[in-house]
């Protein structure tokens, strides 16, 4: 028979004969939350139900007198002493009550983010300062050490105390494996390539962490460790010149080349070199690829003073060349060169001026100043002395 109230949160009924009740967590009230306090102590005689997803807790005085985890109806009286007999015997002295807890027995799915940055110490980029975020699964595995040494000593509330707790435990955890990998090496620079791996080193840790809470975390997953703008900008630059195959130098040259060819005011100045509105980072490192020969032919002895570059290959040509050392194409308008130094120059084969020593072409004439190939024997195809009439071989004539 029931009182002629509605029965309080969890409480199925309550029985007119002693006042004796059947405790019994409703689903409607579970929801999202890991724990539920009875809201009346029990005595001997009441009910404990007792379901496959849920422990009940029997504390009183701020002990923990048993916990129950196998499904089932417990009736706290002398015949369930097999069961339940340490409970029975505390319930049968002078205080013949106690407080009970459920506590649900599944997975709860969580996320965690850092509130202050962690101090990582990197030998290129000196202390940055790293947070992170991640989700991560856990569940209750030890009632009791959740209840005394997690909630208890914790002070914690309600579900929202709970979750707050756990996500500082997670982000210490994180924090700990991340200077732990610090110290085998691990930089900045290869955090985003090792997150899978610091995700199963914290999944490896969290039993030693948790375990003495009585919660067991099972799964990682969504880690993110995020740096400050300024070094993810420097480590994008670090990716880019490593795609490009760059050093810093040529990375800027490349940088500041798109920059001006993005500039209208820069439209003239640029023209000449190749380099108009539109012209993209490849070009501007093209450019600066195609400017080498001309600058190393200028430190190998080239003529001094201002140059310009090539209209045909774009390596830089002293002024007053006629044609272009490294192509050969002829340079309009351009006055006869001044003699080169006697001993870093050779005369041309043709013309007889003196041309610079590793030039590929005379800047007088155009003629090419590799040497002509060897005469040989129009019958047996062997090499011919300069000026033999005859092929020292087979003794044929040769022209």
């Amino acid at each position: 028979m029931l009182f002629g109230k509605k029965p309080a949160p969890g409480v199925a009924a309550q029985s007119a004969f002693g006042g004796a009740a059947t405790i019994i967590w409703e689903d409607a009230y579970k929801g999202p939350n890991v724990m539920w306090r009875v809201p009346r102590n029990i005595r001997l005689n009441d009910n404990v139900v007792v379901r496959e997803d849920e422990y009940a807790i029997f504390m009183r005085d701020g002990k923990v007198l048993m916990y129950i985890d196998r499904p089932d109806r417990y009736a706290l009286t002398s015949l369930n002493a097999p069961v339940v007999g340490k409970l029975v015997q505390a319930l049968s002295g002078v205080q013949q009550q106690a407080e009970v807890y459920y506590i649900q027995r599944r997975f709860f799915d969580g996320k965690y983010g850092s509130k202050e940055p962690f101090q990582f110490r990197d030998p290129d980029f000196g202390i940055v300062s790293l947070r992170t975020f991640g989700d991560f699964r856990w569940r209750v595995n030890h009632p009791d050490n959740f209840l005394t040494q997690f909630v208890g000593s914790f002070g914690a509330e309600s579900q929202a105390d709970i979750e707050d707790r756990l996500r500082d435990q997670m982000v210490l955890l994180t924090y700990n494996t991340l200077g732990q990998m610090k110290e085998q090496g691990m930089r900045v620079t290869d955090i985003a390539a090792q997150l899978s791996t610091i995700e199963q080193m914290i999944l490896g840790k969290a039993p030693d962490f948790f375990d003495a809470y009585g919660i067991e975390v099972n799964r990682i997953q969504g880690l993110s460790v995020n740096l400050p703008e300024d070094v993810q900008k420097a480590v994008d630059t670090r990716s880019s010149m490593g795609v490009l195959g760059v050093n810093y130098m040529q990375y800027q040259a490349g940088q500041a080349m798109t920059t001006a060819a993005a500039n209208p005011g820069a439209t003239g100045t640029l023209a000449g070199a190749g380099v108009g509105l539109g012209a993209g980072m490849g070009m501007g490192y093209g450019m600066y690829g195609a400017m080498q020969p001309g600058m190393a032919g200028m430190q190998g002895g080239g003529a001094g003073g201002p140059s310009s570059p090539c209209p045909k290959c774009g390596a830089l040509v002293p002024s007053g060349l006629r044609y272009c050392p490294s192509c050969g194409t002829p340079l309009a308008g351009a006055a006869p060169p001044a003699p080169a130094p006697a001993a870093a120059t050779a005369p041309c084969p043709k013309c007889g001026q003196p041309v610079a020593v590793g030039a590929k072409f005379c800047p007088n004439c155009g003629a090419s100043t590799a040497p002509p190939p060897p005469k040989t024997c129009p019958k047996c195809n062997q090499p011919v002395a300069a000026g033999a009439k005859f092929c020292a071989n087979c003794g044929s004539s040769v022209p």
